[in-house]
């Protein structure tokens, strides 16, 4: 359901004020006249979460953002999935897996009794045509906007110059699945509890022309299964997507082999605006929604909502690129900023309750963590002496910040720049701020070295280091070193080598040596903090269980009416 517009002459101040609040009302009365609609349906109990953007397709494997991950997670599982509430991978459509001792050849034991949406059973053979089918991509499908996982978890594809990770997949039985590696890696058997590897019938798949993906300018004409047909083995099932009401709904999918979902219906409810979200939340036009602003949780919960704040599982990260400002490639200049940074001033002033000072790049409940690592606690007078020793007494250093977006690590973009870099002028640097929308250029010239210094941040898809410090630091990442950086080529291949080692013991005291000479040697950023993101349900919602990769499954959901 659209809201209309109209043009005039200039309003005055007091004028726009009032048509700004004015639209925000008529906004929340059509966003509640869409929902009640949605939610009465043919009678049942319905869910309706208020989802700050839209999903791009149902497609799960060309898929990278987060709302449409929102989405397809509750109709579609991996071989591995999730513990509720934890980082930690469990059986889902496999009870069970083995390697070989070099740690390339997985052999995997198939749940019995699943069917596919489309009763299509699963099976051997299904995993192995989904595995085939991502591997063989071609023309805009081998498109790193598309196939972003597969390039970062398994490399090249079918007949591709880049080596691949995926070497095939066997199916000795319906039961048992066989997938062979090309060397080992720390990835797995975590990374196939990603999204993006999600298991779709290939009978779908082939009906309703999964892989007819077609370049249009700068974005991409998705196929008829990706925008009408998505078939898995979960819960929940496709019913439909309304695109001028910026909605879709889900169905209980009767035959699932596990518990059935705790609601007849899901609906999303696209709601960009986060004082909108809440305002239907207080309406009781939606049941819960994700991200609430941390100045409001005290109030949602003196007024009865379900305040839920998961562990932190994220950095926030100042980036310190060394391509075009000399300065920059003197560590004792990168010093010189770690030390100016107030960072637990910054955590208890402008981060939820709960966020702590981020030693590392990743959380603590990660392998390879170690707490004796260079210290950088906030003096503003050492920052001064290590930039006169460098010969930089007072650089000047573009700092840039995002905006239009509020990320899990990064709730209020210009506050924290405004903090950290008021601390920075202390220490005698001159910022000159540089802003750019997030989605309007700020990521595509921070991911190309352009910015010098910078906020930027994670949230972990799976409990690895790898998936932290080798995707900030890896041969594929351009943020913080190109050439002349010496130690940048250096670094990656240590990364590479931990990832590669077998034996789990080992490759935990490379990851740690890796850690301390990050902080010492490299210093190729500075780690700033860990954010609990919230997310809050009206008081009738019970079961839901907050996860730290802000990966929530609805299937435990209930909504007492």
């Amino acid at each position: 359901m659209g809201v209309g517009s109209s043009t005039g002459s200039r309003p005055s101040r007091s004028g726009r004020a009032i048509t700004a609040a004015g639209l925000a009302a008529v906004l929340a009365v059509s966003l509640s006249a869409c929902v009640q609609s949605q939610r009465q349906g043919d009678g049942g109990d319905t869910f309706v979460f208020g989802a700050a953007g839209a999903p791009a397709l149902f497609d799960p494997f060309y898929a990278s953002d987060g709302e449409t991950f929102r989405v397809t997670r509750q109709m579609m599982e991996g071989l591995v999935g999730f513990a509720p509430g934890t980082a930690e991978i469990e059986p889902e459509l496999a009870t069970d897996w083995e390697s070989s001792e070099d740690g390339t050849r997985w052999t995997f034991h198939l749940r019995e009794g699943v069917e596919f949406h489309d009763g299509t059973p699963f099976d051997a053979e299904a995993v192995c045509a989904n595995f085939e089918r991502w591997y063989h991509q071609t023309g805009p499908g081998r498109n790193a906007a598309l196939s972003y996982y597969w390039i970062e978890t398994f490399g090249g594809f079918a007949s591709d110059e880049r080596p691949s990770l995926y070497s095939s997949c066997e199916a000795p039985d319906a039961g048992t699945a066989v997938i062979e590696l090309t060397r080992p890696t720390s990835k797995f058997p975590d990374a196939l509890g990603l999204d993006s590897f999600s298991i779709q019938s290939p009978t779908a798949m082939e009906k309703y022309g999964a892989d007819e993906v077609r370049a249009r300018g700068s974005s991409f004409e998705y196929s008829e299964y990706a925008r009408k047909h998505p078939t898995g083995t979960g819960p929940f099932e496709f019913a439909s997507h309304d695109e001028s009401n910026q909605s879709v709904v889900l169905e209980r999918n009767e035959d699932y082999w596990g518990e059935q979902a705790g609601v007849d219906r899901l609906v999303f409810q696209v709601i960009p605006d986060e004082s909108v979200r809440k305002q239907e939340l207080l309406s009781g036009g939606i049941d819960g929604y994700d991200y609430p602003n941390p100045a409001d949780l005290a109030s949602l919960r003196e007024q009865g909502f379900d305040v839920r704040v998961r562990d932190p599982f994220n950095i926030l990260y100042m980036g310190i690129s060394q391509r075009d400002n000399p300065a920059l490639r003197d560590l004792r200049v990168r010093q010189a900023l770690a030390h100016a940074v107030d960072r637990r001033n910054l955590v208890e002033a402008n981060l939820p309750a709960g966020a702590e000072v981020a030693e590392l790049f990743y959380p603590d409940s990660v392998d390879g963590h170690v707490s004796d690592t260079a210290k950088y606690p906030h003096d503003p007078e050492r920052a001064r002496e290590l930039l006169r020793e460098a010969g930089h007494p007072n650089p000047e250093i573009e700092f840039w910040w995002p905006t239009q977006v509020t990320r899990p690590y990064m709730p209020d973009p210009r506050g924290i720049f405004n903090a950290i870099a008021g601390d920075l002028r202390e220490a005698g640097i001159r910022v000159k701020p540089v802003s750019k929308p997030w989605n309007g250029g700020y990521i595509s010239d921070v991911n190309q070295g352009k910015a010098q210094v910078f906020l930027l941040g994670w949230t972990g898809d799976y409990n690895s280091p790898d998936n932290f410090i080798g995707t900030f630091f890896g041969s594929t990442n351009n943020q913080f070193y190109t050439e002349p950086a010496p130690w940048g080529g250096e670094l990656a291949d240590r990364l590479e080598a931990a990832d590669r080692e077998p034996d789990p013991k080992s490759r935990e005291r490379m990851y740690a040596e890796i850690n301390r000479d990050l902080k010492s040697e490299y210093l190729p950023a500075v780690p700033l903090a860990h954010s609990p993101p919230a997310i809050v349900t009206s008081p009738d919602v019970e079961g839901l269980v907050p996860s730290p990769l802000t990966a929530e499954r609805f299937s435990t959901v209930r909504v007492e009416n």
